[in-house]
């Protein structure tokens, strides 16, 4: 074990790397609709299985699938008796359906095994002994309509995609009556009465306008409660008329940032809340039922967030998720007639009770004026004059929001001050500040973070002789560029998967992601109009720039960076006799996944920070 950073700035006992990244064996938990039974998938014989805890009966609780070479990959309640799950070895293999008696454990097929992908229409509601699906069966980048019938009847094609449509939205009565459709720079929403009636265009947004819909109102066939920024800065919550196409009532914004898709219950087919990460996901109800359960473990669990995971159809039993920014998480079972807890699982039994780190909201203003939001997670009761490492979130049309974040208390474990920057171009806070951030990966995003980090410094809470700058994908990009152009404000950089060709990113793009080739021309640049500017802004044309040391982690199955072009920065970097440390998984992608490979992966961060920031 490394010694990360000078004595006086530790002030909690280390905790080893590999208990952090613990992945639970437990998990996909979904109560049956009568509320009597818990599903959940847990390993067996070292593969994913699924289990049946009753709660009426826990003696009659049991394993209900046994499968030695393949896993559960996903499973829903069909009813009170019956279960449907699908099975796979890897993401790449056969899809894979059956239907079981939870009683008997008598399983049926539902499809011949088949190189296809399926997506489940919600609700997932059986109507003439079938259920309507999407699957990419007929093209590999298209998702049309199929019944799968659950008396041996071959699936049917009801609905060709006619190229455009990329998401399916059911009504209450299970009929498909709403699609959206993307080119990535324009927007239309679909709707059609009836099976029998085709789907006619009802609205249309540019890129820039957001639309998704939630599901649909009780007792409609034509009103969907969404989330719209149309004609407003923030994703709001509103009542839409999806047969006229327009919003029919405001039913909720938050002033500081866009609301999130959670809240919606297929089970009263209402929204039962809704939330925003500007307020750490406090709930906004519109259902009491959901609110006086909020209210019941919010007594218990005063210090943590509440997350609805399911509810039974009467509301009387609820999964739920505790955690907070420094509590990893627990599920639990709910019973708000009884008022009892029956706690499911950890998600990491290895932190449990351990002393972390409280994530901390700043605000700064750039330059330019613009209002920047950050967190910050000291190392311990030591706030002054700290070793940081600046963590860059991958997108960057993503962000960093409150929460436990096992990387970010790995690092404040070792003694450093953890800074992320939702710089702009971050989503969540409205469209504007989105926005803001096109074609500016090495211009103004670039000055959001080193303005950040200066204001830091000045603040006192920075050592500006032991900071660090460290991200994967974006993130990674934003280190080599940091590398190149920031010498002075970094002592080191880590990037993992970063993009250090620009050009090449585009070349990369996997064909599912194809269709949003427009809309990165808008967020990036052109790189056949506009290769002045690629050329300026991909780290790998300026290598020769870079002296501080890097540690650079790169995947050979990574679809978004390329091999080759990791190979030539690293390359560069070694001819200029800069210290450089590269590490290659051929068998990994963008993310390190393979339990060894992601511990090394944060033991080679441990010893490069040790090195470089003393």
């Amino acid at each position: 074990m490394f010694i990360s950073c000078k004595q006086s700035d530790r002030n909690q006992p280390i905790i080893p790397v590999e208990d952090f990244f613990v992945k639970p064996d437990k998990g996909s938990f979904k109560l049956s609709p009568d509320g009597s039974k818990i599903g959940y998938l847990d390993v067996h014989d070292h593969c994913k299985n699924i289990f049946i805890l009753d709660l009426q009966n826990p003696d009659s609780s049991k394993q209900l699938t046994y499968q030695a070479d393949l896993n559960v990959q996903s499973f829903f309640w069909l009813d009170n008796k019956q279960i449907v799950f699908s099975n796979t070895q890897s993401a790449a293999d056969s899809l894979r359906l059956f239907y079981i008696d939870v009683k008997t454990e008598k399983r049926s097929p539902l499809l011949s095994p088949q190189k296809s992908r399926l997506r489940w229409i919600n609700p997932i509601k059986v109507n003439n002994g079938a259920v309507t699906v999407a699957m990419n069966k007929r093209d590999s980048s298209l998702f049309d309509l199929y019944k799968i019938y659950f008396d041996g009847r071959k699936e049917e094609l009801v609905y060709k995609n006619p190229g455009n449509i990329v998401s399916w939205i059911g009504s209450p009565d299970g009929v498909v009556r709403l699609a959206m459709t993307s080119d990535s720079v324009q927007e239309s929403v679909l709707y059609r009465a009836s099976e029998s009636a085709a789907f006619k265009e009802v609205m249309q947004n540019n890129f820039e306008t957001i639309f998704i819909p939630l599901g649909f109102k009780k007792g409609a066939m034509e009103t969907v409660y969404a989330l719209s920024n149309q004609n407003r800065d923030k994703l709001a919550l509103v009542e839409f008329d999806a047969s006229q196409g327009k919003e029919d009532k405001l039913l909720f914004m938050e002033e500081k940032g866009d609301l999130s898709s959670e809240g919606y219950s297929h089970q009263v087919q209402e929204m039962a809340f809704t939330s925003s990460f500007t307020n750490k996901y406090e709930k906004r109800f519109f259902n009491p039922v959901y609110e006086d359960v909020y209210k019941d473990l919010k007594k218990k669990f005063d210090d943590s967030e509440i997350g609805f995971v399911d509810a039974d159809q009467k509301l009387e039993g609820f999964i739920v998720r505790v955690y907070s920014d420094v509590h990893p998480g627990e599920i639990y079972y709910y019973n708000r007639l009884t008022k009892t807890y029956k706690l499911l699982t950890e998600d990491n039994p290895k932190l449990k009770d351990k002393d972390f780190n409280k994530m901390e909201e700043l605000v700064y203003q750039t330059r330019d004026n613009k209002t920047i939001h950050a967190y910050i997670t000291y190392p311990g009761n030591k706030t002054k004059d700290v070793p940081v490492v600046v963590l860059v979130h991958d997108g960057p049309n993503r962000r960093s929001d409150w929460g436990f974040d096992q990387e970010v208390q790995f690092l404040t474990n070792r003694g450093y001050a953890v800074f992320q920057i939702n710089y702009r171009g971050s989503m969540g806070y409205g469209k504007e500040f989105w926005t803001a951030g096109f074609k500016e990966w090495g211009g103004k995003i670039q000055s959001d973070i080193s303005e950040g980090v200066t204001w830091l410094i000045h603040q006192g809470i920075a050592d500006k002789n032991r900071i660090a700058i460290m991200g994967s994908g974006f993130g990674g990009y934003s280190a080599l560029y940091a590398a190149a152009f920031n010498p002075g404000l970094y002592k080191c950089a880590i990037s993992s998967s970063g993009y250090s060709n620009l050009f090449t990113y585009f070349r990369e793009i996997p064909a599912h992601l194809q269709h949003y080739v427009q809309l990165y021309y808008r967020i990036i640049g052109n790189p056949e109009k506009e290769s002045e500017l690629f050329q300026a802004i991909s780290p790998v044309f300026h290598a020769d720039k870079v002296r501080m040391p890097v540690l650079f982690f790169q995947g050979g199955k990574d679809k978004y960076s390329s091999v080759t072009d990791a190979n030539q920065f690293v390359g560069k970097l070694k001819a200029n006799n800069v210290p450089v440390r590269y590490v290659f998984k051929k068998d990994e992608g963008k993310r390190f996944r393979n339990e060894e490979n992601v511990v090394e992966y944060y033991q080679e961060i441990e010893r490069f920070l040790a090195e470089n920031l003393r």
